[in-house]
């Protein structure tokens, strides 16, 4: 579409749920979009742990941003990552380069948190980017790899104890997954160790798991994931993470393999505008979701805080919340812009259920204050996810893909990139013929 030179300039700083629905709702409006992020892709962020546990290639839940807006002429794709906003000149500044807006929407999501404890990070890596995913995942395939040569006894158990901090929905679906993979897609693949005496440990300071889904769905999947084998720890904390270990409570643990799921805090963006933010570091925003004393400056996603006026409740950090603020802010952007002269409106957000998986078969879905589990449960997630995957491709893919893990439980993308550096304490002697032959280390 041709543009008028003096059209709005709306700058849109991220590219997940929300960013991408506020620059699909411009499409056809008078208006030049400018979308930056630091990645060149959309990340499914719901489904990074199947990444980290080898049930999906991360390829597979992340779409090129350049091709999801292929089809919108007025909108200019950059890769480059927003360090700060002029709110008063009303220019945004990358590393190089500023840009003028008109609009500005804040779409960068939320990071994780360590409570202060910073130094926890190296041991304990968490799960929010792609990078994570396959940290994580390098981590769990080289442990057993690691425990099938080690000889003694406390070093390969220390190597097959896995801790995840954090009892929310990416600590229960980790959990949950881990286990399964030990339990039910490696015992045949190994000689000289039982991968199924593998632990998984499940901890979390509150009283129950999914904290902030419905009591009902908490108890069911504390259950679900005790019959698989997972440990569960409530009412305790990590005091300490090393090499080693992990202090849990007063209580060291021995473990090689400590993943954070604990909390999330607001980017460093955000809080470089200065402005009223939550103890999470969420941006506190109006009504309409811009800054009070900016209108047209926007805040969504999980990087903001609104209260819904129907709850009272804030409005929580999931997907559906991203897309209907999205869709939000592009309609009254559009109708300033083409001039209807309607006020602004007031967000409300639409509760359509809470989901979350314990593993192959198995899954919890809150809709209407009924709670599904189970197999139907599992339909369920599975049908709602793939609604939400980006690109028809992804979501043909991800559908065969689980299909053949529920009918053969296995998990094709374990492939352990880079040079992995096996530590053994004692090798495991290996019978080579009529000779017993020591690995070499």
């Amino acid at each position: 579409m041709g543009l008028d030179k003096q059209a709005a300039e709306v700058v849109i700083i991220g590219g997940g749920f929300g960013g991408l629905e506020v620059a699909k709702g411009l499409k056809n409006v008078p208006v030049q979009v400018f979308l930056a992020d630091r990645r060149n892709y959309h990340l499914f962020q719901p489904l990074l742990y199947q990444v980290a546990t080898s049930v999906l290639s991360g390829e597979k839940i992340a779409s090129p941003i350049r091709h999801v807006l292929r089809g919108y002429d007025n909108t200019t794709v950059v890769l480059a990552e927003i360090i700060g906003v002029d709110l008063e000149s009303k220019i945004v500044y990358g590393s190089r380069a500023g840009r003028h807006f008109d609009y500005l929407v804040i779409a960068t999501g939320l990071e994780q948190s360590y409570f202060g404890h910073d130094e926890f990070r190296a041991n304990a890596p968490g799960l929010k980017s792609l990078d994570d995913a396959y940290e994580i995942r390098r981590r769990i395939l080289i442990a057993f790899e690691e425990a099938e040569f080690e000889e003694d006894e406390a070093s390969r158990q220390g190597k097959l104890t896995f801790v995840i901090v954090g009892g929310g929905p990416t600590g229960v679906e980790l959990a949950g997954s881990i286990i399964e993979t030990a339990t039910k897609t490696l015992p045949s693949e190994f000689r000289h160790i039982d991968t199924s005496t593998a632990r998984v440990i499940l901890v979390d300071r509150g009283t129950r798991l999914l904290g902030g889904m419905p009591e009902e769905m908490g108890k069911r999947a504390m259950a679900d994931l005790e019959s698989m084998g997972v440990e569960i720890w409530l009412e305790r904390g990590v005091t300490s993470v090393s090499e080693e270990g992990v202090f849990i409570g007063e209580e060291f643990v021995p473990a090689e393999n400590v993943f954070w799921a604990a909390g999330v805090q607001g980017t460093a963006l955000a809080g470089s505008l200065k402005v009223e933010r939550d103890h999470m570091g969420r941006v506190m925003v109006g009504e309409d979701l811009s800054l009070p004393a900016h209108p047209e400056v926007f805040v969504i996603g999980d990087a903001t805080y609104v209260v819904d006026p129907q709850t009272g409740n804030p409005v929580p950090a999931v997907a559906q919340g991203a897309i209907q603020m999205g869709q939000f802010v592009a309609q009254m952007i559009k109708d300033e812009v083409e001039g209807k002269g309607n006020a602004r409106g007031v967000f409300q957000y639409k509760d359509k259920g809470s989901m979350a998986t314990i593993g192959r078969g198995k899954a919890l879905a809150s809709i209407n204050e009924r709670t599904f589990s189970g197999l139907f449960g599992w339909l369920m997630w599975g049908v709602v996810h793939i609604m939400f995957l980006v690109g028809f491709r992804s979501k043909m893919v991800v559908m065969m893909d689980w299909v053949w893990n529920y009918l053969a439980n296995e998990r094709g993308a374990r492939t352990i990139t880079g040079d992995p550096e096996l530590k053994v304490k004692e090798v495991r002697g290996i019978k080579m013929g009529d000779k017993k032959e020591k690995v070499r280390k």
